[in-house]
């Protein structure tokens, strides 16, 4: 009976973890949107350390007992994200330079993500609602690449923002789907 119920993502006990990641980072994008002033490499750390506790979580998500099919997923995210949040914290003015880049890796890498987990779930009644979140993702990424590419960093804080408050309720969303059923 298992076997008919696993999930992409898996279950796990550890759900309500990234749930509040989910929600710290809709924080941060709300806050960062009504404060752009602050400043760009304000943002940039943040994110890097934000990524450092996603990654984190993503790697406990993978290494639990009840993973599921796509812990692989799990780990490869994990290992990434903390990559990057490492090498955005490391240094500023690096962070500052190729920000828009990273973020465009990590948002392509988890459209991916999303879209092979929609065609595995393509049995299941919501299945299309990962299909439009790794368009979503995906079109983020790419809008992060011409952001990067004309180093506008209007566009860039506008997107950081958006992606911040998007991942979160991505996550959010993702979250109540990993909840053991019991």
């Amino acid at each position: 009976m298992k076997a008919l119920t696993s999930k992409f993502m898996g279950e796990s006990r550890w759900w309500w973890v990234v749930l509040l990641a989910g929600i710290l980072m809709v924080i941060c994008g709300f806050a960062y949107w009504f404060w752009p002033v602050a400043g760009y490499a304000v943002a940039s750390q943040l994110f890097g350390w934000m990524l450092i506790l996603v990654g984190i979580v993503q790697l406990l998500q993978a290494s639990g007992p009840n993973a599921g099919r796509g812990w692989g997923w799990w780990l490869a995210g994990g290992i990434i994200d903390m990559f990057i949040g490492f090498m955005m914290v490391r240094s500023i003015v690096l962070s500052e330079a190729v920000f828009p880049y990273f973020l465009s890796f990590i948002f392509i890498f988890w459209g991916i993500s999303a879209l092979c987990s929609a065609v595995q779930q393509s049995g299941r009644r919501y299945w299309w609602l990962q299909l439009i979140n790794g368009i979503l993702l995906m079109l983020i990424g790419f809008f992060f690449i011409e952001a990067g590419w004309i180093q506008d960093m209007a566009m860039t804080s506008f997107l950081t923002s958006l992606a911040f408050i998007y991942w979160g309720f991505s996550l959010a969303m993702v979250s109540y789907d990993m909840k053991p059923q019991r």
